[in-house]
């Protein structure tokens, strides 16, 4: 998106959206807060917006509002069926598995899903946290041992991405290390934030099958872990339920945790708020990953809520069937909410792990703190003089709109003999 104030012409069928702009863009990836502010400029909290295609949808940006729609799942609900675009919706369309409707958790309403989330509730509940901060501290020495005596290391793929990869597939019963698992987070990472030239569609199949081989194993040989708590529920969850739920809960936990680890890294190293003494100092951690959230959230956007009748929101006639994207980015940095234009790192209230019914079910923002935490935290205390070896305003950030991580974040040490 190049010109936010630009108007597109609006595809057949489009509600509303003559003015609508384009979701996408070089300038979009990496200035992201200025384009909310210029979206808010020209549209006010709810702005028409254009999808992959020129699919119309709505992005809200409003804190008020994106808590307001995930709070009235009877107004907003989040079975994708609903959407009245799908007929304009092609089979290859690289959104398909964030839309396409699945037997999953993240698609159903009312009691069913209080009955889905409850069983992951209480498989997540299952896993100790002591016991993961332990294993992720293993992790954690385990990789920087990889690169320690070299002086220099690149984070992101080397560190923050591995990390809480081995952690998750771990809780969930399967081998932290192996082609098997690494092409599992890899299609998941295919599937959910693709790059150019990648499948995404036939990445999200490929997840599934990794996916219906554990649950098998599982029930064959059930053992301490997430996947055999869900078998084991008493709500007898079909085995195709579990494996999508499943994917819901890894990817989740994989790479947003991952973009948490980086971005708070990020903000530790070129913030002079944060770089005096900020080594071993768990106060200073804590806040940075508190304001990480708030200012460069992991999940930027999530589609999204289906309007189950005509109504409005932010000024703006919204159809039934209309499709909202929730602006969580664009919520969390509301001047209505900040306006002095500080976020106070302090405060916990952002609306990074969503809101409402289908916010991430407890305790699963604690398993991500426990893990994103460890990893930061056993960083520093192990290399106690990082520093970048590049330029700060050199970092860019992955071409995505809906997650927020750098491409890379290449650091400088003193060798640490093992």
């Amino acid at each position: 998106m190049t010109d936010p104030s630009s108007a597109q012409p609006a595809p057949p069928g489009c509600p509303a959206h003559t003015d609508a702009v384009r979701l996408g863009g070089l300038e979009y990836q990496q200035t992201p807060s200025q384009l909310y502010r210029a979206l808010r400029r020209e549209h006010g909290a709810v702005a028409p917006v254009l999808l992959d295609g020129d699919i119309p949808a709505w992005l809200v940006l409003g804190y008020s509002e994106v808590t307001y729609v995930t709070g009235h799942d009877e107004l907003f609900a989040r079975d994708s069926r609903r959407w009245n675009q799908w007929e304009n919706i092609p089979a290859d369309w690289p959104l398909l598995p964030y839309v396409g409707h699945q037997p999953s958790v993240l698609f159903t309403e009312g009691d069913e899903h209080r009955r889905r989330a409850g069983v992951i509730t209480q498989a997540l509940e299952g896993v100790d946290q002591f016991e993961l901060a332990r294993n992720c501290q293993l992790i954690a020495d385990r990789l920087i041992a990889d690169f320690a005596g070299s002086g220099q290391a690149e984070l992101m793929t080397g560190y923050a991405h591995a990390l809480p990869m081995r952690a998750v597939v771990q809780m969930c019963g399967m081998p932290t290390s192996g082609e098997d698992t690494q092409q599992l987070v890899e299609d998941l990472r295919i599937s959910l934030d693709a790059a150019e030239g990648d499948d995404p569609v036939a990445a999200y199949g490929r997840v599934g099958e990794r996916l219906r081989q554990l649950v098998k194993d599982k029930r064959a040989s059930p053992g301490p872990d997430v996947t055999s708590r869900m078998l084991l529920h008493p709500a007898g969850l079909t085995d195709e339920e579990i494996v999508q739920d499943l994917i819901s809960v890894i990817a989740a936990a994989q790479q947003p945790t991952a973009n948490w680890i980086c971005n708070t890294l990020r903000l530790l190293l070129t913030d002079e708020r944060f770089a005096v003494n900020v080594s071993g100092g768990r106060l200073s951690v804590g806040e940075a990953l508190n304001e990480a959230l708030w200012l460069d959230t992991p999940t930027q956007n999530f589609i999204g809520r289906w309007a189950v009748r005509d109504t409005q929101l932010g000024g703006r006639q919204i159809r039934a069937g209309d499709c909202l994207v929730l602006g969580l980015a664009a919520a969390n940095t509301d001047p209505q909410i900040w306006p002095d234009a500080h976020v106070g790192a302090e405060n916990a209230a952002h609306l990074s792990f969503s809101n409402g019914e289908h916010r991430c079910p407890y305790p699963a923002p604690l398993l991500a703190d426990v893990m994103a935490r460890t990893a930061v935290e056993t960083l520093l205390e192990r290399l106690p003089d990082l520093v970048l070896s590049v330029e700060p305003e050199t970092l860019t950030w992955r071409p995505s709109i809906w997650m927020r991580g750098l491409t890379a974040l290449p650091v400088r040490f003193t060798p640490v003999v093992q």
